[in-house]
Formats: structure tokens, C-alpha cells, sequence
């Protein structure tokens, strides 16, 4: 007989619990029957044709490479055929302006892995300030969130013998001085989430775990975090404990721990430089007589918060299609980034006793897509100078040096094309969602269509983070280079319209920005673009969920579905590797009155016999420990065992992501790619 399980009806009889076990005998198996299965019908020579281009234009020299100022030296980690692992090595901005920039390679990552014989990952570093000639190296194993920590000394280009050295955990460490690091490890003691709990003041030459806490977080909290404050010279510490995804408190204080509460609401969002403060509350915010709205902007001198005295400037206002994406500071100067109507603003406020004085950043692209953000690493060493990467989907990105003085951007380098985007035109269009909201959406392919084009729609819809239509080495390559068409949907759930626009698809209403993406699918057809039959969906992490559910709620829209490394078990996924830290995006399936609107969504329960599911391949890594694998592994096999083409896919390593390398990036892509093409029955 069939095997129903689990159900709606019995959320909890799950057969398929044994494939959590992430490096299970029993599973491992199953995984590697699974991915010979799917390699066995997608990886021929078409496949490989598209991983090795894909490979190439990833590897290709004259990509753009990222930079970060850490005093004279602008910080590069760059990977490329010759090195995949990486290469994290260093110039000057002067050269890095010339065509052929001189770099002093620092670190060879595959060396490294290949002396000691592990599957190191680059996960960043940590300069010291100043002088920033030692470093705190971060690295992962597979690619995972979980790190050690190592000191570095950059002039001898060495790990310092005896020096700071933490074992594997999630976790970070920033320098207090020369001798003491302030450490925020799950080594001390993990939260319900699997961060870390405590912050240690550690000092050189003793045991980590010794060292003495001078901050500490309930279990039941997200995580607890510090950091140092240089400016002006004087040092303070300031931690965070992370109530929830969206709510923290903040304490000012000092190496002995917090002195001082930053009299702020949980859900506001907050900064401060030369004692001025922006905060933007998440809820309404009362003071006196006078209720701000979510998303509204407002400035405050920072002592007069901390005495109580609590008299807001208004900075900026929120529109239904107006919303601030992001402000920081630079060097006294507070930088705000804007989505008007899904077009980039960025305005430069100077805080002052009387109005901040408002001004434009000049010379920036009002359309596509713009991030704006300091060049320097330490906000004290600042001098106003900023970076701009501008893009579209078929321009290549450009990386700008800008400021925050009334100067227009200087371009700094520019990426070759990674696909032939003749005869493409982008267009913006808006579907109608099942409660009569419009629903933006982004369309990339040929000017004449056939009505039958081949569409790869995607979307994210969580967390709200905006999915922007950037320029896309792989969906460039595997897609639209061979004629097809692709999509990018700003549903709700994301932030792409502010904070009410993430509200509506939150929580007991998450399942209204799946809505979204499904009418993103129905116009398409209505618009004549397309057939559901060639539509091929792919979403992941919060989009794999998506995707999961599009396979059980709307599968008469779609031809093929890609779902890689998802949440897609809503009843137990706060008890996999990091799932109790999103609770304030989905609810607590253990409490009756959310599992009532999570049930909803949990396409793994939902899933039944004798449905019209399109064809889905399943993919996750094994190094992910932040969704744990067992979400993509039991989908699979419950859908398997209904009778469904649902294939799987597992390479070893590769974290939250797609693969540690270009290599692998490609291989996951391109499987992917073969996968869609052929089900909805399109080869270029």
C-alpha cells in the first residue's frame, strides 16, 4: 500500500526521520543513490557543455573583483581557474585604478588545504585596527556557517605560532588590543537557535572556554553578539542580545560588560557616529504626543537619547512604493538608500543641532540596480569615500568610487560581459495577486515572442530582502543566451516596498506571497508570453519553500520546479540546525494557534497522491548546517513514494549555497538548468 505519511491529519508520524541524520549510514546511501539516479539521466554531454561554460565565465580574469579598504591597502579574495579555493590578497588604490593591478597574494586558500589536508572554505577576516598588520581568519570546512578562527601576520604571510586559535563553531571575534579578542562563540554555550550565547573577554595564551563572560543571552534568545567602538579614540564595547530575528536590545558598555541600555524599541533599527543616532522603528513608535510610523526615519542626538531627553527630527517618510532599503554612516555623514518605486535614490544627510542638511549623491544610475556602501572596513578610519556597484539585467556590473562630498562617481572597473545579451530587452510588469494587490515583476528575453516562450520565473518573498533583477552570470548563460526568457518576481515577504509590504507576507501571512509568485505565472500566460507547461520555477532557502509549495498548491501553473536547499518540514523546523531563529517569520509549529496558519504552507505534510505535480528536482549540500538537508531529503523521498518524477541531489559540500567553488557552483546550476530545459520540453 501507499504510503501517505506524514499527513496534515498526522503531522507528527514522519517514516523519513532517519534521513535527518546528515551523515547517517542509511541516508548516505540513500543520497548516493539518489544523486547517481538524477546524474545518470541529466549529466550528458549537454550538461557538460553548459558546466564547463559556466565554469569559464565564472573563473573568467577580467570579472569584477570586490574591494575593502584596510588602511593604505585596498582587500581583494578572488577565485579563478587557476585558484577555485581563493586567493585573499591585497594593493593599493592607486594601482587597482591602472588596467593590470599589482596584488601581493596574501593567502592561497588551495595551498592551504592541500598542506593540511582539509576542505577549507574562505569565510572572511578580521584586521587589527590601525596598523592592520595581523589578522583573524575566519575559515569553514565545506563551506558551512560554522568556523575556526586563526591568527594571521600579514607581513610574514603566516599563521602566528601560538597565536589566537579557535576551533570549529559559529560564531565571530573582534580585537579589543593586541593580547584579548572579544569572543561571540557557541563554543560557550549555544542558544535554542545554535548561536552563540555568551561573550568571553579572551586573552592570549589561555583557554577560550576559561576566559570570563561579561554578557550573556536567555537560550531561548537568537544569539548574542559585540563589537568594538574606537570612535574618536576612546573605546566602548557594545552588545546585542538577539531576542528575535527582528528584535534586539543594545548596551553600551565596557571589557567588564553592558553599563549603559540604549532606550530604543526592540524592532527599531539603529546606528550612530559622532554622537548623533538614526533609528527607524519596525512598529509604530510613540514619544509624547506624537505616534512615527513604521519605516519612518528619525534623528536624535545620542546623548540626549541616552539621559532621556527623546526629541525626534523627522528624516524621511515612507510611501506605499517609496521605501528606505538601508542607511549607514560615513565619516559623520548619514548615507540613505531608497527603492522609489523600485528605482535607486540614495540621499546624504548632515546631522547638525538645527535641520540635517539634505543632499543628492550625485552622477548614479536612476535605473536598475545600485548598491552604495563605505569603502573603508573601519568606520573611525573613514574619510567619506564610498563604493557604487551599478548593474541591470543584461549591462554588467560597474564598481564606482564615490563620496560623500558633492562629487560625481569616478568609475574604478568594469566586468566584460559573461553572455551575449544582443536582442534582449528587459520589462517591468505587474500581475494582480489573489487579494487585488499588484505584484511587480521584472521580464528578461527576445522583443517578439511566440507565446510559447521558455520562462524561468524566480522570487524569494522573505525575511524582507529585496530581489532585485541584477545581472546574472547563470540564469545569463543557461537561460537567456539560449533564447529563453527569464523572470524575477518582487512578491511579498521581501522588502522590496518596506516593512508593510514584508508584513504581508509574514507569519499567518506567508502563504499569501506564494499567491503572489503564482499570479507572477498566470499573467504570463494572460500576457500571452507563454503556456504553463513551459513555465520552470526556481527558488531557494525561503525560496526553495516557496517553490515546495507552488508543487502543491499551484502545480497546474508550471511545466518543471528546482527546489534547492529549502525548509519545506514547517512542523520540525525549529528543531533542525538554525529553524528556531526564524519563528518570527513563520510562527511556532509547537504552539496549536500558529500551527494552525503553518499547516498551510508545510508542502511536506500537504503533499498527497493523484495530483497533477509537475516534474522537481530536489537539491541540497550536506555542509548546510543552517536548513538542514533532511528538508530537501524527505521531500524527495515522501514524493518518491507517492509516485511522483521528483528527483534529488546532494553534493558533499557547498554550505547555504550553491558549492565552495566556481566548479561546483556550476555543476549544482547547470544539473539544474538540464533539469528545467527538459522538462518543460526546451533545448536551445
Amino acid at each position: 500500500m501507499m504510503d501517505l505519511r506524514p499527513t496534515l491529519a498526522a503531522p507528527d508520524d514522519d517514516p523519513y526521520l532517519w534521513l535527518e541524520e546528515v551523515e547517517g549510514e542509511a541516508a548516505i546511501a540513500w543520497v548516493a543513490e539518489q544523486n547517481a539516479r538524477t546524474l545518470a539521466a541529466f549529466a550528458d554531454a549537454r550538461f557538460e557543455a553548459d558546466r564547463e561554460g559556466l565554469k569559464a565565465a565564472l573563473d573568467r580574469p577580467d570579472k569584477l573583483p570586490m574591494v575593502t579598504r584596510r588602511g593604505p591597502h585596498l582587500f581583494n579574495f578572488w577565485q579563478d581557474a587557476q585558484h577555485p579555493r581563493g586567493l585573499w590578497r591585497r594593493t593599493t588604490l592607486d594601482s587597482f585604478r591602472g588596467a593590470t593591478p599589482e596584488w601581493e597574494v596574501l593567502l592561497d586558500i588551495d595551498a592551504l588545504a592541500a598542506e593540511e589536508g582539509q576542505d577549507w572554505v574562505w569565510a572572511g577576516a578580521t584586521t587589527f585596527p590601525g596598523t592592520h598588520d595581523v589578522a583573524l581568519l575566519r575559515l569553514s570546512r565545506g563551506g558551512g556557517d560554522a568556523v575556526v578562527i586563526r591568527e594571521f601576520d600579514l607581513g610574514a604571510r603566516r599563521f602566528v605560532a601560538g597565536g589566537f586559535d579557535l576551533p570549529e563553531a559559529k560564531g565571530s571575534a573582534d580585537w579589543l588590543d593586541r593580547d584579548t579578542l572579544l569572543l561571540s562563540s557557541a563554543l560557550g554555550g549555544t542558544t535554542s537557535s545554535g548561536y552563540a550565547r555568551t561573550i568571553r573577554r579572551w586573552s592570549r595564551g589561555t583557554d577560550p572556554m576559561a576566559a570570563p563572560v561579561i554578557f550573556e543571552v536567555p537560550e531561548d534568545h537568537l544569539s548574542a553578539w559585540a563589537g568594538v567602538d574606537r570612535e574618536g579614540g576612546r573605546e566602548s564595547i557594545v552588545f546585542r542580545d538577539g531576542i528575535g530575528f527582528f528584535d534586539a536590545t543594545i548596551h553600551i558598555g565596557d571589557r567588564d560588560g553592558p553599563r549603559t541600555l540604549v532606550p530604543l524599541p526592540t524592532d527599531a533599527h539603529y546606528t550612530w557616529q559622532h554622537g548623533f543616532i538614526a533609528v527607524k522603528p519596525r512598529t509604530p513608535w510613540t514619544v509624547g504626543d506624537t505616534t512615527y510610523a513604521p519605516d519612518t526615519l528619525l534623528g536624535l542626538a545620542l546623548a540626549d537619547l541616552l539621559a532621556g531627553k527623546v526629541a525626534p527630527r523627522l528624516l524621511f517618510t515612507p510611501e506605499p512604493r517609496r521605501a528606505l532599503q538601508n542607511f549607514f554612516w560615513c565619516d559623520g555623514r548619514l548615507v540613505l538608500s531608497i527603492l522609489d518605486d523600485l528605482a535607486p535614490v540614495f540621499t546624504i544627510l548632515t546631522p547638525g543641532p538645527g535641520a540635517w542638511v539634505a543632499a543628492e549623491v550625485p552622477g548614479l544610475p536612476r535605473i536598475g540596480v545600485v548598491n552604495l556602501w563605505p569603502l573603508d572596513a573601519e568606520a573611525e578610519e573613514s574619510d567619506g569615500t564610498l563604493l557604487a556597484l551599478a548593474q541591470d539585467p543584461v549591462t554588467p556590473p560597474e564598481l564606482l568610487l564615490a563620496s560623500t562630498a558633492p562629487a560625481a562617481p569616478a568609475l574604478l572597473k568594469a566586468s566584460t560581459p559573461a553572455f551575449d545579451a544582443a536582442g534582449l530587452v528587459v520589462t517591468r510588469h505587474e500581475a494582480v495577486s489573489t487579494d487585488g494587490e499588484r505584484i511587480p515583476y521584472v521580464q528578461v528575453g527576445p522583443k517578439d515572442g511566440t507565446g510559447r516562450a521558455p520562462v524561468h520565473l524566480s522570487a524569494y518573498g522573505g525575511f524582507q530582502v529585496s530581489r532585485l533583477p541584477v545581472y546574472s552570470t547563470v540564469s545569463g548563460r543557461l537561460w537567456l543566451a539560449k533564447g529563453g526568457t527569464a523572470v524575477v518576481g518582487q512578491i511579498r515577504g521581501g522588502g522590496e516596498f518596506g516593512t508593510a509590504w514584508h508584513e504581508a507576507g509574514r507569519g499567518a501571512r506567508k502563504a499569501q506571497s506564494h499567491d503572489d509568485f503564482a499570479a507572477i505565472a498566470a499573467d504570463l500566460v494572460a500576457r500571452g508570453v507563454t503556456v504553463p507547461g513551459r513555465i520552470a520555477a526556481e527558488g531557494g532557502s525561503n525560496g526553495g519553500l516557496l517553490i515546495a509549495n507552488m508543487l502543491t498548491r499551484y502545480p497546474e501553473r508550471f511545466g518543471a520546479l528546482f527546489c534547492t536547499i529549502p525548509l519545506i518540514d514547517m512542523r520540525r523546523y525549529t528543531k533542525l540546525l538554525a529553524g528556531a531563529s526564524w519563528i518570527a517569520e513563520y510562527g511556532d509549529p509547537d504552539k496549536p494557534e500558529d500551527w494552525a496558519f503553518i499547516q498551510a504552507f508545510s508542502a511536506y505534510h500537504a503533499a498527497e497522491p493523484g495530483r497533477p505535480y509537475p516534474p522537481i528536482l530536489l537539491a541540497t549540500t550536506r555542509r548546510d548546517d543552517r536548513v538542514h538537508p533532511g528538508h530537501a531529503r524527505k521531500m524527495a523521498a515522501k514524493l518518491q513514494a507517492l509516485g511522483y518524477d521528483a528527483r534529488f541531489y546532494e553534493p558533499e559540500a557547498g554550505g547555504h549555497g550553491y558549492g565552495k567553488d566556481n566548479s561546483e557552483v556550476a555543476r549544482f546550476a547547470a544539473l539544474g538548468a538540464a533539469f528545467l530545459r527538459r522538462s518543460i520540453g526546451w533545448e536551445a
